[in-house]
């Protein structure tokens, strides 16, 4: 094992090796040592499986593995379409104020005005930036946000009788949650070919899956803008105009709407329904399994079906209420309170010149990238039928399909000699329509000094690759070359121990 290569906890343990001694009158600790208030039933006959380190060792170890993260606080992380923002630290200060630190969400509801207030303000201005009419913060991520949607639409439909609209048009640039959000909510998807077809949505494309499925059995289509190809679907009025001529609805998935702030409006584009990313748009936390935010707006017409509890003004102040139609609750009480915090504080620090600003240095970064990638890593869709040059959002795909086929170099090679030099990689082998794809977001916030320090070592490998690929192979850095994925997910293992046969769970029988 290499010399900084992060052992398990338990590889530490040691016989009777313990943690600081608490002495001069007070509990050691030990289960003996206090009375036995608990029924004789619920108590522990035997020790917990837990190592035996001490102190420093257990420090030493927990921050270690903390050096071993990388997060955008450490690095580059241009992960396209997860889209990974810097979290402003005045957020995270905020959102520490006892205020909102303190709260429970099982206080009376007369106790925390100031609570409803400040979500009566983000629903109108989530509302205000992306041009619905009504906003439900509920939904606890993105996804869940997704299902939400699609939920109100299947009860949009069954409360006009409409129950035959089962069919939901995807394309084959979506976000892969579209599809598996539409089947789980009882749709049948039907996938458009974009990619042969300039990679966009059009009104060709779109009557032909309409006269295969038949307009009556069109329940809505799901899209975003731009694209996850980075385009911007410069046909949406028609598409949305022909969408609703069949008595159809459009879904938004929010997952770009970093490109549009204060430029373009969902709402003004014919949607219906979108949700909102706030870790990709408003820079809340994201990644780590922990809680992220999916709030979803509507025109009024289906504002009867959000989710509850929602927020309203009354002459006496702010309520909570159960829209008439709702399609009841996301998650338990109102929706991830600290993440929704921190993107109200995000908003109110930037104002609206603020959040134009936002989008309009995304696009340029991403641009900037762009421009000086493409000639050795070729980008599909960079220009228009007509010959045009289409530039490109705030994110873009390029393809290592040319080194794959001239020298044996994979997108996968390219990114974990990325990661051998330091630099998170981007998003590989997404969207599916692109060979080799690498798919990078630079966000807004970084400087060029650091595009043209990532951007010249992508040049680098290029180069690499071109003279000697094998050892582009090497990586000398990375302590693990490679990672059978497949096994791994088959055959999940989370609780082994030092002793045990390869395969086997720890605490069987426990």
């Amino acid at each position: 094992m290499a010399a900084n290569q992060s052992r398990l906890i338990f590889e530490y343990n040691v016989e009777n090796r313990h943690g600081t001694q608490v002495v001069g009158g007070m509990r050691s600790g030990r289960l003996e040592d206090y009375p036995r208030s608990l029924p004789q039933k619920l108590l522990r006959t035997e020790r917990l499986p837990l190592p035996q380190v001490s102190e420093l060792e257990l420090v030493r170890h927990y921050v270690r593995l903390s050096q071993d993260s990388f997060g955008i606080d450490t690095g580059f992380y241009p992960l396209g379409s997860c889209t990974m923002k810097y979290n402003p630290k005045a957020c995270e200060r905020y959102v520490k104020h006892p205020g909102f630190a303190n709260t429970h969400p099982q206080q009376p509801i007369e106790t925390l005005p100031g609570f409803l207030a400040m979500f009566a303000n983000l629903q109108d201005w989530l509302a205000d930036i992306t041009g619905m009419d009504r906003i439900s913060l509920t939904p606890a991520a993105g996804a869940q946000g997704e299902f939400a949607g699609m939920l109100i639409f299947k009860q949009y439909f069954a409360s006009r009788g409409e129950q035959q609209r089962r069919v939901m048009i995807v394309p084959d640039s979506a976000h892969g949650t579209n599809p598996a959000s539409a089947v789980l909510s009882g749709f049948t998807v039907a996938e458009v070919k974009c990619a042969d077809d300039d990679g966009i949505m059009n009104l060709e494309l779109l009557n032909a899956v309409i006269e295969k499925y038949g307009a009556e059995t069109i329940a809505g289509i799901m899209l975003t803008n731009p694209s996850t190809l980075g385009t911007f679907e410069k046909e949406i009025l028609a598409v949305s105009e022909r969408i609703h001529e069949i008595g159809a609805l459009l879904y938004y998935d929010g997952a770009n709407l970093n490109a549009l702030l204060g430029i373009a409006r969902p709402g003004d584009m014919g949607f219906d329904l979108i949700h909102i990313n706030t870790h990709k748009t408003l820079s809340t936390p994201h990644g780590g399994g922990g809680p992220g935010s999916g709030p979803i707006g509507v025109k009024e017409h289906l504002a009867p079906f959000l989710p509850h509890p929602h927020v309203r003004s009354t002459e006496n102040g702010y309520e909570f209420y159960r829209p008439e139609h709702s399609i009841g609750r996301m998650k338990l009480f109102h929706g991830q309170f600290g993440i929704l915090v921190r993107a109200w504080i995000y908003i109110l620090l930037h104002g609206p010149e603020g959040l134009r600003r936002i989008s309009e240095n995304a696009i340029v970064n991403a641009n900037y990238m762009q421009a000086r990638l493409k000639d050795s890593y070729p980008v599909r869709y960079d220009k228009w039928a007509d010959g045009t040059d289409r530039y490109c959002m705030h994110e873009f795909v390029a393809s290592c399909g040319r080194l794959k086929k001239e020298c044996g170099v994979t997108a996968k090679d390219i990114a974990k000699g990325l990661l051998n030099a330091g630099f998170h990689a981007p998003t590989t082998y997404f969207p599916l329509i692109i060979e080799e794809a690498l798919m990078m977001e630079p966000t807004e916030t970084e400087s060029k000094e650091l595009l043209d320090s990532f951007i010249d070592t992508m040049l680098e490998l290029h180069r690499q690759a071109r003279v000697n690929a094998e050892a582009l192979r090497e990586l000398p850095n990375l302590r693990i070359k490679g990672l059978d994925e497949t096994y791994a997910a088959r055959h999940i293992d989370v609780r082994w121990q030092p002793g045990m046969p390869e395969g086997s769970a720890a605490g069987e029988g426990m």
